[in-house]
């Protein structure tokens, strides 16, 4: 069986909100206008091998006069789910009231009732005959507290709303974890039985997605991060004069091609965690304005002390190694001479992002290259750009609508919290990159820092 869920209340108060959340779709509709929602929309959700149906429905438009009806066509409890029946199939109901009409015909085929109310808003005794008629139709439900725009009045609701439904819980829409979503869904098991085998393998394909996601988005870190470093474009040309014109175009070819990479790549992160209407603005990568001034960089990258730790330890690493190799017979003068050797030169070439060369060739005429990066600091960068988005992505839920403005991340920070191993492996891959140079296993060792 699968499961079916039915999100209901009164207009305007963050239905569509958490379908969107929920689904993690950020298609809905969402509107501050009341009665965005005129028709019920049925999302067709799946997770791995798992289902379930979401309805968006239309809010309540007068329910007083709703539950009066029912109460004529109804004199015991027994008879009361038969009445919504009978009010959802009635011709004239149906013309008279096509909101309660829409927002019942899912519930009473089965899907399960998520009633939302606005937290920030105080609890009004209209809302109970809302509540009443979905008691009425006797299916599972439970209610969510969106707190829209503060959490003023979420108490004065927990306490009404206990005397209606069995599962009360805070959500909110904007904010909510992965973690969150999870209980929400994992709550249904308990009220309603025969879904508990469904939903407990959708909570698993849940997990196992966000596992897939986070090891997609370190297999597109790691290809931009090779294909931005090394990176080169050329153009033939008779003579060596004609080769040194070409300069100008090829520049402009080789940054704008650069960008464009980084915005692909950037495009399907948002794509891998289910964001397709998500605008977000980020500083362009700081290439051609100055191609000699990398102090610009600093903000997205590391500064000097930083970069010269982290060549050290980069140095440090390959050391170490040979001093292993020679069982340690060098004691330990290996492991020094490259950290030195690693810092002292971590800023030889690191003045410019790629040089500009002209070469002759074999069979007569000339070359002109521009690339490959050979700025020390282009792998940080790009990194901590696609990790600042990496990060907003995960935190963001998809009920959101506004554009995100990008700025810069602390990766230094987000690299001093790992270990020293993982340190050192980060810091030697990004020195090899910047230096063209292959990595074994790049997205195993970028993983934690996506976690």
């Amino acid at each position: 069986m699968i499961p079916a869920f039915a999100v209901v209340g009164h207009p305007n108060k963050g239905k569509s909100s958490i379908v969107s959340t929920v689904a993690q779709n950020d298609s809905i509709s969402i509107s501050a206008a009341s009665g965005t929602t005129q028709d019920v929309q049925r999302l067709d959700v799946a997770v791995g091998d798992s289902r379930y149906f979401l309805y968006d429905t239309p809010g309540f438009q007068r329910p007083t006069r709703v539950l009066a009806w029912l109460a004529a066509h109804a004199e015991t409890a027994e008879q009361r789910a038969e009445a919504v029946r009978r009010f959802i199939n009635d011709s004239d109901c149906q013309r008279e009231f096509p909101e309660e009409v829409k927002l019942l015909t899912p519930i009473m085929e089965g899907a399960a009732i998520l009633y939302i109310v606005d937290g920030s808003r105080p609890y009004g005794a209209d809302y109970e005959a809302e509540m009443e008629i979905l008691r009425w139709t006797g299916q599972a439900s439970m209610a969510l507290i969106n707190p829209i725009e503060s959490e003023a009045h979420v108490d004065e609701w927990k306490q009404a709303l206990t005397q209606y439904f069995k599962i009360v819980r805070v959500f909110n829409a904007m904010q909510a974890d992965f973690e969150k979503l999870l209980a929400i869904l994992e709550a249904f098991s308990h009220i309603r039985e025969e879904w508990c085998d469904a939903i407990n393998s959708l909570v698993q394909d849940y997990r196992r997605d966000r596992g897939r996601q986070g090891r997609e988005a370190a297999g597109l870190m790691s290809e931009l991060l090779i294909r931005l470093c090394s990176y080169q474009v050329s153009q033939k040309a008779l003579s060596q004069e004609q080769a040194k014109q070409l300069r100008p175009a090829l520049e402009a070819k080789y940054f704008n091609d650069m960008r464009g990479l980084e915005h692909d790549y950037h495009e399907a992160l948002k794509s891998l965690y289910y964001y397709h209407a998500f605008h977000t603005e980020i500083e362009e990568l700081p290439l051609q304005d100055n191609l000699f001034d990398t102090e610009q960089w600093v903000a997205w990258g590391l500064n000097r002390r930083q970069l010269t730790m982290a060549a050290a330890m980069a140095g440090a690493a390959t050391g170490a190694a040979l001093d292993l190799a020679v069982a340690g017979s060098s004691l330990m003068l290996g492991a020094l001479g490259g950290g030195l050797i690693g810092a002292t030169s971590a800023w030889l070439g690191a003045s410019q992002i790629a040089e500009f060369r002209i070469q002759g060739l074999p069979v007569g005429g000339f070359e002109s290259r521009q690339g490959p990066v050979q700025n020390r600091n282009f792998p940080y960068v790009v990194l901590n750009r696609f990790l600042v988005i990496a990060d907003a992505l995960k935190q963001r839920t998809h009920a959101h609508r506004e554009q995100l403005v990008m700025k810069e991340g602390d990766l230094a920070q987000k690299i001093e919290r790992l270990d020293k191993r993982q340190q050192q492996l980060i810091h030697r891959a990004l020195n090899r990159l910047s230096r063209q140079r292959s990595v074994e296993g790049l997205p195993a060792v970028l993983t934690p820092l996506l976690l």
